[in-house]
């Protein structure tokens, strides 16, 4: 009987913490965090900005260190070009987003890489996926609702997203 209760508890413990660890970076009030830098994870993860600026902000095609926006002015672009996000590592797997800008606005939304390790992923993908990408373009920002049903790849998305923006150096 004591084996029993301390294999249940045990089990109660490891489940509590399993879906109390939170793998976005969503802060209080539903704001993602401009942590998203890529300088803490692997080559190639961090976000860049490819095109054109009006000199209200920074425009190198290099490597953006997050949102510091400081260099070159700051403030918001109106110059277009792409920009894409850090990857998100997700439980699930990577999730990284294109954004392209024309005139300071961000005009299309591509997911470069979601899950895809299984079939249900892919079920799960096609439908969230669209869905995050039209809540982007009506934001205009990576304030955006999960989709239901796809939380970790709505997290990652979000937070792809908002390194993609930082990048582009719009507000």
């Amino acid at each position: 009987m004591r084996r029993i209760t301390i294999w249940l508890l045990s089990t109660v413990a490891a489940l509590v913490l399993l879906f109390s660890y939170r793998t976005s970076t969503m802060g209080a009030g539903g704001e993602t965090s401009a942590i998203a830098s890529g300088s803490d994870g692997p080559a190639g993860s961090g976000s860049s900005w490819t095109g054109t600026d009006d000199g209200s902000g920074s425009s190198n095609g290099g490597t953006s260190s997050g949102g510091d926006t400081s260099s070159g002015g700051g403030g918001t672009s109106s110059g277009s070009g792409t920009a894409t996000g850090s990857v998100a590592q997700t439980r699930w797997g990577p999730v990284q987003v294109r954004i392209t800008v024309s005139g300071g606005r961000i005009t299309d939304v591509t997911a470069v890489q979601v899950p895809d390790g299984n079939h249900r992923d892919q079920e799960i993908n096609d439908y969230a996926v669209p869905i995050l990408r039209q809540e982007a373009l009506a934001a205009q920002s990576a304030r955006i609702d999960t989709v239901s049903g796809a939380t970790v790849t709505s997290d990652g998305y979000r937070e792809s997203l908002q390194s993609a923006i930082d990048a582009a150096h719009l507000k």
